[in-house]
Order: C-alpha cells, then structure tokens, then sequence
C-alpha cells in the first residue's frame, strides 16, 4: 500500500472518531454514560485485551508468511546462479542451452512472475522455462565421473529452486482468511462505539479527543500494517521486489558470460520465447 495513502487513510479514520465522540460528548450525561466507572474499565479491558491478543497472533502470522516469501525469493535467485554453476560441468551439448534457458528463467521471474504476483493473477502457474529446463535435461547422458556428479547436484539444486519458488509464492494470494478479517474489523467497531460511552462534558474536549484519537490511531495503524503484510509483493515503500533475482542476471550476464564464453538466449529481456 502506498505510504501517502495510508497515512490519509489513518488521518480520516481518527477524524470520523473524533468528531463522533465531539458530537455524542454534546448530549452525555456528567461523568460519562457508565454509573460505575471501574467495572466499565474493567469491561474495556478484556475488550481491548482480546483483540490485542488476535491482533498480535495474525501479525505473527502475516510477518510470517512475508518472511517467508522475501526468504523465498532470496534463495531461489541463489539457486538459479548455483545451478547455472553446475551446468558447466554437464556433457558439453547441454551446457550453452541449460546457461540459456537459466537466464530466461531469471528474466521471466523478474518482468512476468513478479507483476503477476502483484496483480494476484499468478495462481498455480509454473514458469514455463522451468518445464523446458526439465525438458532439456531428460536428453542428458553423462559419461565422466565429473559430469555425472555435476548431474546429480545439479537435480538437487533443481529440487530446492523449485521449494523456494514455492515459498516465494506462498504470501502472492495472502494468508489472513476472509472471516478473520471480518472478526477484526467487528471487533474495532465493538470497541469503537464502547468508546463513545466514555464521552463526558465535564472533561475539557481535546482531552476526550485525544483519547478517541489515540485509540483509533493504534486500530487503524495496526490493521494496515496487517494488509501490508498479508500482500508483500507491491511497488509501495517496503514491498518486496526482486532485488536478489536482478542481482543474479546481472551477475549471469557479466562474470557468467566471461568465465564461460558465449552461449544463445533463447529469449528477449522480458523473458519471452524468441523462437
């Protein structure tokens, strides 16, 4: 979400519940609507206590999942280099086309997954460059000891690029059911209008509105961060981009290509078939 956005968001929030408490303040008996001011205070506390509580464990559980996708993310970019490191042990008639297809790969995280998961389009989808790397490698036959080492570590790393794909994917559709969002925000509405009831003539009024305000600004705040957290992958202050895969292409473009020699790229800068 958009920094700038937020903060108005926030900002609208508290002065909706500002002026509610102003108005109710207006027409409220001295001392509030509560005879008993500590058994009201007393009631707020498991109000507010409990939804602290669910409150705290869906951070958890968001920051967990945002974790685990920039996580994710990060090892897949690792492995994808590893695995183009491995390629150059394999029998020469496949290492030019497995360097290539690896840098499509790259590319198509980069310039098409990536969007994809922002939109929340991407689904179950597998990156097309990954079946033609499976492809290319049924047609390997390795001879020599080090090519037949090369291979084997070389599915191990397959093995592992394609469990960090998945972990990256993982926070793309979001995490926090639907009913857990609908608990939360009933419950803020619940202590919301609670509030109201603490609404007293008697006290000065930027006291009775700093109080609503504060209130408020914890809620919304909170909530928010929540929605960051449950869609990680945004251009907004925070989000996670594929900083460790653009690293990896640069890295395959310019030492790879040197260390190894040239090789065809069977796709444009966006990752897309060119035949």
């Amino acid at each position: 979400m958009n920094l700038l956005w937020a903060g108005l968001i926030i900002v609208a929030a508290m002065a909706i519940a500002i002026t509610a408490m102003l108005l109710v303040r207006r027409i409220a008996p001295e001392g509030s609507y509560f005879e008993d001011g500590d058994r009201a205070a007393g009631v707020f506390g498991v109000l507010a206590t409990g939804f602290a509580v669910l409150l705290g464990f869906v951070v958890f559980l968001a920051f967990e999942s945002f974790d685990t996708s920039r996580s994710g993310a990060e090892a897949e970019a690792q492995l994808v280099f590893q695995q183009f490191e491995a390629a150059q042990l394999m029998p020469p008639g496949v290492r030019g086309q497995l360097s290539g297809e690896l840098v499509c790969y790259a590319r198509t995280v980069v310039n098409d997954e990536w969007a994809r998961m922002e939109q929340g389009t991407l689904g179950d989808s597998v990156n097309p460059w990954g079946v033609k790397l499976f492809r290319t490698l049924q047609g390997v036959d390795p001879q020599t000891p080090s090519e037949q080492a090369a291979f084997a570590k070389y599915l191990d790393l397959r093995a592992d690029r394609e469990v960090a794909r998945d972990d990256r994917t993982h926070g793309a559709e979001g995490v926090i059911p639907a009913p857990l969002w609908i608990v939360l925000f009933i419950s803020a509405a619940v202590i919301f209008v609670f509030m109201l009831f603490f609404a007293d003539p008697k006290e000065a009024w930027f006291v009775q509105a700093t109080m609503m305000g504060g209130v408020i600004l914890v809620i919304s705040s909170t909530l928010l961060l929540l929605s960051f957290l449950d869609q990680p992958f945004h251009r907004g202050v925070g989000g996670l981009r594929p900083v460790a895969m653009e690293r990896t292409l640069r890295v395959l473009d310019g030492v790879g290509l040197k260390a190894v020699g040239k090789f065809t790229i069977p796709c444009d800068a966006s990752g897309a078939p060119t035949a």
